[in-house]
C-alpha cells in the first residue's frame, strides 16, 4: 500500500470513521495509507491513549497507526472533517449502537454514510440499512461494507476482499475507488439485503460450529453445519428479498467459512466456551469484544418464526444462549430432525 497520506483516490480526500473498536480501527488504518482519516470513539480517555501511543492498545496492540490517521474524541470535529464533497463517513459501531449513532447524525448535513456492522437489531428485527433509512431518511446515500475479514489481519496489511452494497451506484463507485487498492480488493453489489443477511446470520452459525468443535464432534460435523448453515442463510435472505447468488459470494459463503473456522472468530470462541460449560456472561467478559452472533441469534429466531422460515441451527443456538439448553441437547435435537431433501426451501 502507498505511504503518502495526502494522495487521494477516486476524489476522496477526507474519511471519518465513527467507532474505535478493532474493526473500525483496522479500516481506519488501511484507509489512512492513502487518505486523511480521522478516527472517533466514545471514550475520551481511550482516544487520548491512542493518540499518545499511536496504536489501539486495547483492541489491536502492536499495530502502529500510519501517518495519515488522526484520532479525535470531539464528535463535531470528526464530522467537520468530512464536511466537504470529497469525503466519506463510516459508521463502525455494533448493530446495537447504530441507531443511537444515527440519531446524533440526523440533524447534521451528511452526504453519505457507510456502515461496517453485521446483524439484525433486536426488538425491531431490522437490518442496518433499514435502521439508516428509518432514522436518516431516503435522501442520504448509504451502503454496507462487508465481507470475510478479521481486524487483526487487516491491521497487519494482509490481503482481504470486501463488498460494498448500496442502492446508489455513485456511492458504490466512491467506496470502491477509496478502499480498493493495495492489499484490499473491493467488489460492488446492488443486493443490500443479501449482503447484510449473510453478514448477520453467519455469526450465529459460527457459534454453532464453535460448540461442535468444543465438543470434539469432528470435521465432518463442522462441514455439515457450515453447509446447512448456508442453506439457512439463503432461506432467510431470499425470503427478505435477497438474491441467491449473493449467498454464494464473499458476504455469504466466504464470510461464513472464515467465521466458522478461523481462530480469530469471536463468535466461534463463544461456542467453544459454551461447550466447556462456561456461563455466557463469563464468555463475553473474557472476550472483551462484542460478539454480534449472541443478540443476533435471538433477533433472527423471532424474525424467522414470524416469516415462517425454517432455521433449525439458529433456533438451537438461541436455545443454548437464552433458554438454558445444554450444548449436547442442541446437537441431539439437530441430529434427530426428520430426513428431508437437501435443496434450499422455506
Amino acid at each position: 500500500m502507498q505511504d503518502n497520506p495526502n494522495k487521494s483516490a477516486g476524489g476522496v480526500r477526507q474519511v471519518a470513521v465513527l467507532g474505535a473498536g478493532a474493526w473500525g480501527t483496522a479500516v481506519a488504518m488501511a484507509l489512512a495509507q492513502r487518505h486523511d482519516v480521522m478516527l472517533w470513539g466514545r471514550n475520551p480517555e481511550a482516544l487520548q491513549d491512542m493518540a499518545r501511543a499511536r496504536e489501539n492498545t486495547a483492541y489491536l496492540p502492536g499495530h502502529p497507526f500510519p501517518a495519515g490517521l488522526r484520532v479525535a474524541a470531539d464528535f463535531d470535529a470528526a464530522l467537520a472533517h468530512v464536511a466537504g464533497p470529497d469525503s466519506l463517513l463510516i459508521a463502525a459501531c455494533p448493530v446495537a449502537g447504530l441507531r443511537p449513532l444515527l440519531e446524533q447524525l440526523k440533524s447534521r448535513s451528511i452526504p453519505n454514510v457507510v456502515w461496517l456492522c453485521k446483524g439484525f437489531e433486536y426488538g425491531t428485527g431490522l437490518l442496518p440499512h433499514q435502521i439508516v433509512r428509518e432514522v436518516l431518511g431516503a435522501g442520504v446515500a448509504g451502503g454496507a461494507l462487508s465481507g470475510p475479514s478479521f481486524a487483526q489481519e487487516v491491521a497487519k496489511g494482509l490481503p482481504c476482499a470486501l463488498t460494498i452494497a448500496s442502492d446508489s451506484a455513485a456511492l458504490r463507485d466512491c467506496v470502491v475507488a477509496a478502499v480498493h487498492g493495495g492489499n484490499i480488493r473491493v467488489y460492488s453489489s446492488e443486493d443490500l439485503v443479501g449482503v447484510e443477511v449473510g453478514g448477520a446470520v453467519k455469526n450465529v452459525l459460527a457459534i454453532a460450529t464453535g460448540v461442535a468443535d468444543g465438543l470434539g464432534l469432528g470435521l465432518n460435523a463442522r462441514a455439515a453445519l457450515i453447509t446447512r448453515g448456508l442453506a439457512e442463510i439463503t432461506r432467510l435472505g431470499t425470503a427478505l428479498g435477497g438474491h441467491v447468488e449473493t449467498f454464494m459470494g464473499l458476504t455469504g459463503m466466504g464470510d461464513l467459512i472464515l467465521t466458522c473456522t478461523g481462530d480469530l472468530s469471536r463468535n466461534r470462541r463463544v461456542g467453544l466456551g459454551l461447550a466447556q460449560g462456561k456461563p455466557l456472561d463469563v464468555i463475553v467478559h473474557e472476550l472483551g469484544h462484542v460478539a454480534e452472533g449472541v443478540p443476533c441469534s435471538k433477533a433472527v429466531r423471532e424474525l424467522a418464526a414470524r416469516m415462517g422460515v425454517d432455521m433449525p441451527i439458529t433456533n438451537a443456538v438461541a436455545g443454548v444462549l437464552f433458554d438454558g439448553d445444554q450444548p449436547q441437547v442442541m446437537v441431539s435435537r439437530l441430529l434427530a430432525r426428520d430426513p428431508r431433501d437437501e435443496k434450499v426451501q422455506r
